[in-house]
């Protein structure tokens, strides 16, 4: 194909030629055809090591014969399932392609051109791009030992600021913050700011003193609390998500979601996947019990690592990070080294099983004991 590279740069809206695409972790297969191998563990792009629910895959096996129809576009059946475990209106809930959707879908509603988007430093990528594709000024405030501070969002408010982007927890650090932290800081943003709070993780944290966004939803009207499937639920390869807010913000985002943005299946999984709740417990037991495992390693072996609250961790190699995922990798083990998020000493590790824990730990120190000898 000949190479057109710089053909249609005038053509192309400014905002767009200065995005960092988001990087996702190298599939399973692709180690494998790259480098030869038989056992790879996937420890990079915190999915659920368990899979899904049985009860999810029976129910999706179930409805196999309506491939050929489209799905309920209004997603009315799962809306249901929704308000009633979250006990809020069906009104008040727009379900997106992953969580990632949403996300996005608020910029294009709230923000434009002059406008400001504020998120944190270390704060999860698609923030700072959510801003940057509707033409607003993205603003990153610095972190406070790796995770928000609330308090310097806060003062980053101007009168430009249309969203503030906050995870609790955060990913890609696994920081969280508490009530006291939370309270004053919404409490405080002006009502016409959109806070925008996703707790893609919050099935698997738990610190003592979380703040449940949907116990601010009723008295805070501009805050939207976004959530996923494809973490605790094990649902990442059916892409969905949902948002909950009051109705007329939710509205804005429905008006302008795609039709048909949730596949059948999708939704089918969804509603039974809440229905599963034991089945969520165990995903976080073995990620409380294989985050022990790992951090129990990684202090053995002198490593430092941000505490976390996600089904992930952070791990500081310094110098040698590179070196030490590429190295990984050759022992089959893949994690994500975090360099786009502009913590290049830094690798993120997935809980996995105990196995694939073990075998993480075991191809570190080996690849550990290799370079020190280089």
């Amino acid at each position: 194909m000949k190479n057109v590279s710089g053909q249609f740069c005038d053509a192309v809206q400014p905002q767009i030629l200065g995005i960092h695409p988001y990087i996702p972790g190298k599939p399973v297969e692709e180690v494998q055809r790259e480098l030869g191998l038989t056992r790879v563990s996937k420890l990079a792009s915190n999915e659920n090591p368990l899979g899904a629910s049985p009860r999810v895959v029976a129910a999706v096996q179930s409805e196999l014969t309506e491939i050929a129809r489209y799905p309920d576009g209004s997603a009315y059946r799962l809306k249901q399932e929704l308000s009633e475990f979250l006990s809020v209106g069906s009104e008040q809930i727009a379900v997106g392609n992953g969580s990632n959707e949403l996300l996005e879908l608020a910029a294009r509603v709230f923000a434009g051109p002059g406008d400001e988007v504020v998120y944190s430093q270390y704060g999860f990528a698609v923030y700072p791009i959510s801003a940057q594709v509707v033409g607003a000024t993205a603003v990153e405030v610095p972190a406070k030992n790796w995770g928000h501070d609330l308090d310097a969002m806060l003062e980053a408010i101007t009168d430009k600021t249309k969203i503030v982007y906050i995870a609790n927890p955060n990913n890609p650090t696994g920081t969280v913050f508490g009530k006291t932290e939370w309270e004053r800081f919404i409490s405080r943003v002006p009502e016409k700011v959109v806070v925008v709070l996703d707790e893609a993780y919050l099935e698997f944290c738990e610190f003592d003193g979380y703040p449940n966004g949907m116990d601010y939803i009723a008295d805070y009207p501009n805050l939207l609390v976004s959530r996923t499937f494809s973490k605790a639920y094990g649902l990442a390869s059916l892409r969905i998500g949902y948002m909950v807010g009051c109705k007329e913000v939710v509205q804005y985002i429905n008006q302008l979601r795609e039709p048909f943005n949730v596949n059948h299946y999708a939704q089918v999984a969804a509603m039974a996947a809440i229905k599963d709740q034991d089945f969520v417990r165990q995903s976080v037991k073995v990620n409380r019990e294989g985050m022990q495992q790992i951090c129990d390693a990684l202090a053995e072996l002198g490593i430092e690592w941000i505490p976390s609250s996600g089904n992930f961790v952070c791990a500081h190699f310094g110098e040698h990070a590179g070196e030490v995922n590429q190295a990984l990798l050759h022992q089959g083990v893949i994690v994500r080294p975090l360099g786009n998020y502009k913590m290049p000493e830094t690798l993120r590790i997935s809980i996995g099983t105990r196995e694939e824990n073990r075998h993480f730990i075991e191809a570190l120190k080996f690849v550990l004991k290799e370079l020190s000898a280089a």
